[in-house]
């Protein structure tokens, strides 16, 4: 018998290391963008959150006379609070479910009396970066300011 060289060939090293390089600037190029998406779903996930308190706070107010106040907390859509002259007032829950936490796993921010809006709580996300009072804030004050024209500062 005759030793014959293998018919298989495999890849060489220099073919597979350009493949490689291959990929890593694709992913390069694409991992960007999906890192980007993300970041988008995530604020428009807070929007919508933050406008699904709206329909509860309202219900809150009709048997209340009031928005729950800032020491209250919008934990009051789910508890009634502690200090209340007549607790029977109270006809929560108003909110279904717990207070959800916003994209990013913090909690989701409470004023009333309100500072931005005019006679609606402030409700707000401290957004991607986790810090109070920057610029990349989501609160339910920016959408209405944009539509009347003003400033959300």
């Amino acid at each position: 018998m005759k030793n014959r060289p293998s018919q298989r060939r495999g890849f060489t090293l220099m073919e597979l290391l350009l493949v490689m390089a291959i990929l890593v600037i694709l992913l390069g190029l694409v991992a960007p963008r999906f890192m980007g998406t993300q970041k988008k779903a995530n604020i428009n996930a807070a929007k919508s959150q933050i406008g699904l308190f709206k329909s509860p706070l309202e219900m809150y107010v009709l048997d209340m006379q009031s928005y729950p106040t800032t020491e209250q907390g919008i934990i009051s859509l789910t508890e009634a609070p502690g200090d209340l002259e007549n607790p029977k007032q109270w006809k929560g829950p108003y909110l279904d479910s717990e207070i959800p936490k916003d994209p990013w796993q913090h909690d989701y921010q409470y004023a009333f009396p309100p500072t931005h809006n005019k006679e609606f709580p402030d409700i707000w996300s401290f957004g991607p970066d986790g810090e109070d009072g920057t610029e990349d804030d989501i609160g339910n004050w920016k959408e209405e300011a944009e539509e009347g024209g003003e400033s959300a500062t």
